[in-house]
């Protein structure tokens, strides 16, 4: 279950699939595409211009994971479904807070 994430030095990178104009925000579990990578799936109701869907998605992962905003920041896919998210902290604590947040 861990390939949605990558542990760095200074915490994690998350990889997200994101679904805006969403009826609710939530992160609803992991997925494993058909080219064999997983990945976070998460949706909000914020439309998907001037990085609304994406600063949706950085408070959502922050409230769900108990982390302040500043330590969440998208990294990668500003534009795209599939995203990277960083999340700043200790990657030990914050991979077990992954493994609660997405069941199998």
């Amino acid at each position: 279950m861990s390939g949605f994430f990558r542990e760095r030095g200074d915490g994690i990178d998350l990889f997200v699939r994101l679904t805006p104009r969403s009826a609710k925000d939530a992160v609803e579990g992991v997925e494993t595409a058909a080219d064999g990578r997983s990945h976070l799936t998460a949706r909000v109701r914020a439309v998907p211009e001037n990085g609304a869907a994406n600063t949706a998605l950085e408070k959502l992962l922050a409230a769900e994971l108990g982390l302040p905003k500043k330590s969440v920041s998208l990294v990668a896919g500003g534009t795209s479904r599939l995203k990277t998210v960083r999340i700043l902290g200790p990657a030990g604590e914050i991979a077990g807070k992954l493994a609660r947040l997405a069941p199998h």
